[in-house]
């Protein structure tokens, strides 16, 4: 696969939570774009996984696709639920769990 896989999906209709599947007691990855302006990149996170907190130094954009997921940014909890997205503000604390399956779009913007 090449680094800029949104190229290959160029022209076709596509669901984006389609495109990895939930793996048991994982959390799955796949990068559609990464390039110096911003990533893309689809996650499956399995019931019980988390990412841990942490701090990036951009601001990112969570879209849910698919489940419920429980983001925490600077200590306080947000519930989300496939539809709806949540920012991460630049150096700021934030994690993500899963409470049950989800799958979600990160967008990182540099």
């Amino acid at each position: 696969m090449s680094d800029d896989q949104l190229a290959e999906l160029a022209g076709s209709v596509l669901e984006l939570e389609a495109l990895l599947d939930y793996q048991e007691g994982a959390i799955v990855s796949r990068t559609l774009v990464d390039r110096e302006a911003a990533t893309l990149t689809v996650f499956a996170c399995d019931t019980g996984q988390t990412i841990s907190e942490h701090t990036a130094p951009h601001e990112a954009l969570l879209q849910v696709l698919d489940g419920t997921a429980r983001v925490t940014i600077d200590g306080t909890d947000h519930e989300l639920e496939a539809g709806e997205s949540i920012v991460f503000p630049a150096e700021t604390p934030h994690a993500v769990a899963a409470p049950a399956r989800f799958k979600m779009l990160l967008t990182m913007i540099k």
